[in-house]
């Protein structure tokens, strides 16, 4: 079989352009420090490869989506810890508001102090977080949670809490809602509210109580009314939701305990003819409606025994009040530590997912070196080679033996 002169050169190239072609593919191989430069080179690693960076990709958006949470989170525990000390020093200053030796001037100088923390809870209910968003106001971030004054505050927000996804199964709420944080505190002590009626004339001065039974707990409204003839004090019980007498003609001994639907409390002092004392089941009230009546309480000027055990009285029912709303910021504070504790150990748990991606993907896709500069010595010897034999071949002719 003949070759023709044109088929050796064609051949000749076309080796000189295929050992070229390798070892321009194992240049960039070593220069990029990839052994896949294109699908084609592993269909199959190429799609796992371009699977997992998807996933790693997606993993680093949780990660960053976890730093903008605890970031939201750590503005909410520092405003909770400001409240929480407002909140001490607002009853601080309510258990001083009982010292006999002040006067009503001396009171009504704290009325004043106690309207400046009132104005500072507000300005605190209505924080912001980094972004501008209302940390209290629910899913409305842009809209301001509370307004009003003393004894008119609205909540603007809703019920509920925004959140970020944080991991592929988890979304963590961000915010609070200051309904929840601010406005349904239990008064009393949680169960009951003990009072004193506004009209009383004497010295009576009720406990906050507490619950002895609860199995003999009703949800009705008592009311202990006293009687005062010829000397000696005696008080009737009444279930006040039903309009029965539950016990009448009692003796009266201050001090002694009055117990009645599971409910126990104590009187103090000396009440007065139809002096009156209740105990209501708790019902929900805003720590700025407990501040305002603080205020008013404290302004009232106190005069005689009966002024003296009216304010008393509205400072125990405060006292109870504010010690509920603290314990809500407690729990509230102790939520968002449980939740900043989740992040970071779903930060840990991303970080090491982060390291999975990384060396799987690198198990596929990064180069053996030393096997690639063995690839690419050869690939020279081998076109070094086909380039001489093309010299040698082309150089053949008749002509060279005339």
């Amino acid at each position: 079989m003949r070759i023709s002169t044109n088929t050796i050169f064609q051949q000749g190239i076309t080796s000189m352009q295929r050992q070229q072609t390798d070892l321009v593919k194992t240049q960039q191989q070593l220069s990029t420090g990839n052994r896949i430069l294109t699908p084609a080179d592993d269909p199959v690693a190429a799609a796992r490869v371009l699977q997992l960076e998807q996933a790693r990709g997606t993993n680093e958006q949780y990660a960053t989506n976890r730093g903008t949470a605890n970031s939201a989170l750590g503005q909410e525990e520092g405003v909770l810890q400001s409240i929480n000390t407002l909140l001490q020093d607002v009853r601080t200053t309510a258990v001083y508001a009982g010292n006999p030796t002040l006067t009503n001037s001396d009171r009504a100088i704290l009325a004043t102090e106690l309207e400046s923390r009132f104005r500072e809870l507000l300005g605190l209910a209505n924080s912001t977080d980094g972004t501008g968003l209302y940390l209290f106001s629910g899913y409305q971030g842009s809209t301001q949670p509370y307004s009003g004054t003393i004894g008119s505050v609205t909540y603007s927000g809703d019920q509920g809490q925004r959140l970020v996804q944080v991991g592929a199964t988890r979304q963590m709420p961000v915010s609070d809602a200051g309904s929840e944080l601010f406005d349904r505190i239990r008064t009393g002590n949680g169960t009951f509210l003990a009072t004193a009626n506004a009209a009383n004339t004497g010295a009576g001065i009720v406990s906050p109580g507490a619950v002895v039974d609860t199995t003999a707990l009703t949800g009705y409204t008592y009311e202990i009314q006293f009687t005062v003839a010829a000397g000696v004090t005696t008080y009737d019980i009444v279930d006040t939701t039903n309009s029965t007498t539950v016990s009448t003609g009692n003796a009266y001994t201050a001090g002694s305990a009055i117990t009645v639907g599971g409910m126990q409390v104590t009187i103090d002092g000396a009440p007065e003819n139809g002096d009156k004392f209740s105990l209501a089941p708790s019902s929900s009230q805003s720590v700025f409606d407990t501040i305002g009546d603080l205020i008013n309480a404290v302004r009232t000027p106190a005069t005689g025994a009966a002024g003296s055990a009216r304010l008393t009285n509205s400072l125990n029912v405060a006292l109870s009040n504010l010690d509920l709303a603290l314990d809500r910021v407690s729990s509230v504070r102790a939520d968002l530590g449980a939740r900043m504790h989740e992040l970071d150990s779903l930060d840990s748990l991303g970080s090491d997912l982060s390291l999975q991606y990384d060396k799987t993907i690198s198990q596929l896709k990064d180069l053996d070196y030393a096997s690639a500069v063995s690839d690419l010595a050869r690939q020279q010897l081998l076109l070094q080679a086909a380039q001489q034999t093309f010299a040698k071949v082309t150089g053949m002719s008749l002509f060279d033996f005339l």
